[in-house]
């Protein structure tokens, strides 16, 4: 089922005065795949943020200990997308933001749902917009999204770079990912990354 996500109602320049974005929405993976299919993304890095350096490692990662969520940070062109179209797909696409600290079978809070905002006209874009959609009752469910301000970000271990392009034959990239970008291109495809 494809729910309609509004766009964000408010937008704010100053939300993109970074071009980056940092989300986690489950497996980084998926969440790449989505991403490095949209016009005007530079670049999307898989990686680690919430946790410690020490920790910032798919092993450890993995045991859901360390304070981390798999993320990817999306650096992008604002004059051809915004912060508040990020997160229009992130709600609508990337992921399910009523799902506390998984995402269908991943479990664990590495699998979470959160924003790492740069800068506080990222975190008031974000907080408007959850409230937003909350109001409109879009999920039926609450959004458990975290909105946390980034402390850092650590990009993960070369063989999950651009995991899902290079891989399209893997089960779980075929059951996932490949549907999630298959969602983008229904939702939004004037937005896609023209091939």
């Amino acid at each position: 089922m494809i729910l309609s996500i509004p766009p964000p109602e408010r937008e704010d320049p100053a939300a993109d005065a970074p071009e980056t974005a940092v989300l986690a929405g489950g497996c980084f993976w998926c969440v790449e795949a989505v991403y490095l299919a949209l016009a005007g993304v530079t670049r999307v890095v898989s990686g680690y943020s919430g946790g410690a350096a020490e920790t910032a490692n798919y092993r450890a990662v993995c045991g859901g200990g360390t304070g981390h969520a798999e993320a990817v940070e999306v650096r992008y062109d604002s004059t051809v997308l915004s912060f508040g179209r990020l997160l229009q797909v992130f709600f609508a696409v990337a992921h399910d933001p009523t799902q506390h600290h998984r995402q269908g079978n991943d479990v664990g809070t590495q699998y979470r749902s959160a924003l790492f905002t740069l800068n506080d006209a990222q975190a008031a874009v974000a907080r408007d917009y959850v409230a937003q959609l909350q109001q409109a009752g879009v999920f039926g469910a609450p959004i458990v999204t975290e909105i946390t301000p980034l402390t850092r970000f650590y990009p993960a271990e070369a063989y999950h770079q651009d995991y899902a392009r290079r891989h399209p034959e893997q089960p779980y990239i075929d059951a996932i990912a490949q549907p999630k970008v298959e969602k983008l291109r229904a939702c939004f495809p004037q937005w896609l990354r023209q091939i």
